[in-house]
């Protein structure tokens, strides 16, 4: 049982971790995509930033082309990358999404290794179950 609740509080540190980190964690991955950082240079690219939804990056045009923007607000700044930017971002997210299913999927498998080595509900003598 103490594995149980050992298996338990790992992932709860791991989710708890994950929600804190999961800006800086799109961040890095719109930096490894190649998207640019950029800092509005006047009121009207500030109240833009501004409106944008945090956390998403937002596909905007402008002068004809396509861009794709993900706030940073808090820190004055954005990150944005054109349509190869964007793609290599969706697979990393792709493949990020893939690593944290496997890693849930091993945690489950740990999980019933446990409880099936402790026998489900434990040894207590023979032939009370059947």
């Amino acid at each position: 049982m103490k594995t149980i609740h050992t298996i338990f509080a790992i992932a709860a540190v791991i989710a708890f971790v994950g929600c804190a980190t999961t800006n800086q964690t799109t961040e890095n991955m719109a930096v490894a995509a190649g998207f640019q950082r950029l800092t509005p240079k006047n009121a009207n690219q500030e109240s833009i930033l501004q409106s944008l939804p945090p956390g998403k990056v937002t596909p905007i045009q402008h002068e004809g082309k396509q861009y794709y923007v993900l706030p940073d607000a808090p820190n004055n700044q954005a990150y944005v990358g054109g349509p190869k930017q964007y793609q290599a971002y969706q697979q990393l997210r792709l493949a990020k999404q893939m690593s944290n299913e496997n890693l849930m999927a091993a945690q489950l498998n740990a999980q019933a290794a446990a409880w099936n080595s402790w026998g489900g509900w434990g040894t207590w003598g023979t032939g009370y179950w059947y």
